[in-house]
């Protein structure tokens, strides 16, 4: 106990960290705070029956940190940045300017985020009014006003916006990546309404059941703890260097390639997209036009938590996306440049444009096993959830992956800053 609670007494006593710790712990109060704020105009007890009935809703509703079954000022959550930074992203391996303005440092980075604000702004709207009809078409909204409509589709989007400006906030003067303490804030706070509702649903068969689902759920933990724990070890030498009759270098070192170089975010990504069929094949399904209404109901018979064709996407999503971000974070020629340009090797390959090669190669292999392994703990869920017959704890795989990544993350974060606080102490051992 004195080695976990150590390193938190030892953060309180630096300032700066301190001061890092309470401003999130603040800005997660906020949050939780305004996620009970509800927009005017809505059935509530309505709202609440719909979504205890649909487990695409409560997936949602679950990423949202119970936003949605609030129907709260901030109910869209951070989905429409981060549909922005997905679009944005592929973008900028489309149009070269993009792609150029990416890779001018600290300047680059702060364009590309001003283009992912302003893209989240007119997709949080089309988020609102879709939300709105789904709303509307279920009797959930009823005798609203154009004004209140208006209202609402305003409100929302400015909630989106407060959110992802929280989030900012986070990742600039708290501690970790603040649009995924966020999103790991709603799922941690959703945890105890999923096992209640587990609860009322237990007999003794049920029972068995859970016990067999936490035996899972503990799998999966230590699958994700042991995937982001996972590296290759690239041997590196350094060559012997002579200045003013000094000698410098030949060193050999290991450049660490991580398993999972794109940690939670291809899950957050796939969860964004996998959601879309679904909701799009309900608004078709009541336009009079028989053929969009049949192709609707076909999308939203098919496109369930439980489908094959639904666990079938969210896996090739989740692999695809695996790939993508790492290729986006992982520059192999970049890598090559800088190892070259201090003198570094890797035995037996050529520095320079084989080295790249070598580093993409390697890294290709390993993202490949840790993609295909990422894919099947999100769907095994789903699969086990058809097996025991436990219907909310569905809800709450995909949100396990995100809350072990992020917990990891944020741990490695504060770790890394608790030693670099305390450096002198450890050189003057």
């Amino acid at each position: 106990m004195d080695k976990i609670l150590s390193p938190i007494v030892n953060a309180f006593k630096i300032a700066e960290l301190r001061r890092k710790i309470t401003v999130t712990i603040i800005i997660l109060i906020i949050f939780r705070i305004i996620a009970h704020i509800p927009v005017s105009g809505v059935d509530l007890q309505g709202l609440r029956s719909l979504f205890a009935s649909s487990q695409l809703l409560g997936l949602l509703d679950i990423f949202s940190g119970g936003t949605l079954v609030n129907f709260s000022i901030i109910s869209l959550g951070l989905n429409p940045y981060i549909n922005a930074s997905i679009i944005i992203q592929l973008l900028t391996m489309i149009f070269p300017k993009l792609e150029e303005l990416s890779k001018e440092g600290e300047f680059g980075r702060q364009k590309i985020n001003q283009y992912t604000r302003y893209l989240t702004v007119p997709l949080a709207l089309v988020q609102a009014i879709g939300m709105y009809v789904l709303l509307k078409n279920q009797g959930i909204l009823t005798n609203v006003t154009p004004l209140e409509i208006a209202s609402i589709m305003v409100g929302m989007t400015a909630g989106t916006i407060f959110l992802m400006w929280l989030g900012e906030l986070i990742t600039e003067y708290g501690i970790g990546n603040g649009i995924s303490l966020l999103i790991f804030a709603g799922i941690v706070s959703r945890i105890p309404v999923v096992l209640t509702q587990t609860a009322t649903l237990t007999n003794q068969e049920q029972l068995i059941n859970i016990i067999i689902f936490i035996a899972l759920s503990l799998l999966v933990i230590a699958g994700v703890v042991f995937v982001n724990e996972g590296r290759r070890q690239i041997s590196v030498q350094y060559a012997r260097r002579s200045a003013q009759g000094k000698e410098s270098g030949g060193v050999k070192t290991y450049l660490p390639l991580r398993v999972n170089q794109a940690g939670v975010i291809p899950i957050i990504f796939a969860v964004s997209l996998v959601l879309i069929p679904s909701f799009a094949g309900t608004y078709f399904a009541q336009l009079p036009q028989v053929q969009l209404s049949q192709i609707g109901r076909w999308f939203a018979a098919n496109f369930t938590p439980d489908s094959i064709l639904y666990n079938l996407v969210y896996f090739a999503l989740v692999v695809g996306f695996t790939f993508f971000y790492t290729a986006i974070i992982f520059n192999p020629t970049k890598i090559s440049d800088e190892i070259k340009k201090y003198g570094g090797f890797i035995p037996g390959i050529r520095p320079g444009t084989a080295t790249a090669a070598y580093l993409s190669y390697i890294m290709v292999r390993i993202t490949l096993a840790g993609a295909l392994f990422l894919g099947s703990i999100a769907i095994l869920p789903s699969i086990a959830a058809q097996a025991t017959g436990i219907t909310t704890l569905v809800l709450g795989g995909t949100g396990l992956l995100i809350v072990v990544s992020v917990v990891m993350d944020t741990a490695k974060q504060f770790e890394s800053k608790l030693i670099e606080r305390s450096y002198e102490v450890f050189t003057n051992r």
